[in-house]
Order: C-alpha cells, then sequence, then structure tokens
C-alpha cells in the first residue's frame, strides 16, 4: 500500500497525527520490562498504549476517507502494516533511539507539550470527528505532559549525574525540535493560522520547565526536517522491519 501520493489535506494530516503516535508508542513500548523502577516502568508502557490507542483512531478515520475515494478497501492495519517507510509522516523525533531513561522522558515531554497545544486546536475543529479523536487524546497527552516534564525537571535538578545525562540528551534531540513546529501546507490546510499559536505555547511551555530543571534551550543553528514529507532517518526502517514482519510473512494474519 502506497498513500505517498495523496493530495487530500486531511488524509495527510491524519497520517501524519496517526504516524507520529504509532511510531512513538512503539518506541516508548521498547522501555516495557526495563525501566529503571517498576511504578515507572507501567506508566511509560500506559503512556505507550495511549499512543497506539490515538494511532488506531486516526488510521481509523484515514481509511475511511483513502477507501471512500479510492474505491480500495483499506485498514487501520493495511496503513500501519503494510506502507513503507517514504509514506509515513512521523516527525523524525519519534523515531529516533530511545538512549537512556533521561532522553526518553525529554523527547517525550517535547513530544507531548508539542501535541497538548496542537490537539487544544483540534478540538474546536470543523471536521466533527477529528474534534472527537483530539478531545479524547487530549486527557491523555495532559498526563503524557505532567509526567514527563516532572521527571525532566527530577532530573535536571538532580545530582551531577542526572543533570549531565539530561543535558546530553538534550544536546542529541533538540536538533529534531524544529520540525514539530515547522508546519507542512497539509496541516495548515486543517489548522489554519493557528499553527502560530501553537509554536509560541510550545516555546513558552518549554522554556518554563527547562529553566525550572537548571537547564538551557540549546542555541543549535542545524535542524533536522523532513519526516512529514517521507523523509527519515535510518531507524524508521529498523522500527518498521519488526513492527511489520508478522503481517508481511503471514499476510491478512487476524488475532
Amino acid at each position: 500500500m502506497t498513500t505517498k501520493e495523496i493530495q487530500n489535506p486531511l488524509i495527510n494530516f491524519l497520517l501524519h497525527l496517526g504516524d507520529n503516535a504509532l511510531i512513538l508508542g512503539h518506541r516508548n513500548s521498547e522501555w516495557c520490562g526495563h525501566g529503571p523502577v517498576l511504578e515507572q516502568d507501567i506508566a511509560l508502557t500506559n503512556i505507550a498504549l495511549d499512543q497506539i490507542g490515538q494511532a488506531r483512531n486516526f488510521y481509523q478515520y484515514a481509511a475511511k476517507l483513502i477507501s471512500e475515494t479510492s474505491g480500495e478497501k483499506i485498514t487501520e492495519d493495511s496503513i500501519a502494516y503494510l506502507r513503507d517507510g517514504w509514506d509515513f509522516k512521523n516527525c523524525l523525533l519519534t523515531e529516533l533511539p530511545n538512549g537512556h531513561w533521561g532522553q526518553t522522558v525529554l523527547k517525550q515531554f517535547l513530544i507531548a507539550a508539542y501535541q497538548y497545544y496542537l490537539y487544544q486546536v483540534l478540538e474546536k475543529n470543523s471536521e466533527e470527528q477529528l474534534s472527537a479523536i483530539a478531545t479524547k487524546s487530549l486527557k491523555e497527552i495532559s498526563y503524557h505532559l505532567r509526567w514527563s516534564s516532572e521527571w525532566v525537571i527530577r532530573l535536571g535538578d538532580g545530582t551531577d549525574d542526572s543533570k549531565q545525562k539530561i543535558l546530553d540528551a538534550l544536546e542529541i534531540v533538540w536538533p529534531y525540535t524544529n520540525e514539530l513546529t515547522n508546519f507542512t501546507d497539509y496541516e495548515i490546510e486543517i489548522i489554519g493560522d493557528t499553527y502560530k499559536n501553537i509554536k509560541d505555547n510550545w516555546i513558552e511551555k518549554v522554556y518554563v520547565v527547562l529553566t525550572e530543571a537548571g537547564l538551557e534551550i540549546p542555541s543549535t543553528v542545524y535542524n533536522h526536517n523532513g519526516g512529514k514529507q517521507g523523509n527519515h532517518t535510518e531507524h524508521l526502517g529498523y522500527i518498521l522491519t519488526e513492527m511489520q514482519f508478522l503481517q508481511r510473512a503471514y499476510p491478512n494474519s487476524e488475532w
């Protein structure tokens, strides 16, 4: 299945939102059984389940629209398991390796802050189904944002070792954050001029949390983009190889 040539802005936007949720959820699920303490292991696993559930909602809506316009039977499973890497529209930040715990929670915080303000806008969207998905997802994302921001502050304001780790993580992930609020044409078609407020609110939230953690926004002069248009890092290929293996090896498999 290929979705690269789809011209409908709403479908592209739904795929983008679903891909962000699915790939980040898959990354977070890799921590299951490996968290630093049992409580936080379970917390991050539940966050991953939230994200995969959000991906399902976006994919189901996108599948309905694609099926109606193409006449081809498309499902959430075919969108998740039968597309190649260049068809995915997730931000590059979501596909980066987890690294250590500090890098994972920092990445989660930066993305959750972006989603929080984006989904607040989507709640008011004229597309009723998109609005309903955003409303449901926002309840979960509010927790994701609170949980991850508390961890960023805890690590930044903790020991010398924990602060150095979060500083190192910030240097790694920050160059990928510009893409979050560097909105594409298909995004702006759906959210309009509100993208400016999303970016301002995201920057303000990130600044407040990093300041409380005793950190500063890096003065990075380069940024990585392209994921929203299907240009990805090599990391996505490994994710898809693992995630899609069963469906591709045994087509039409069902639980």
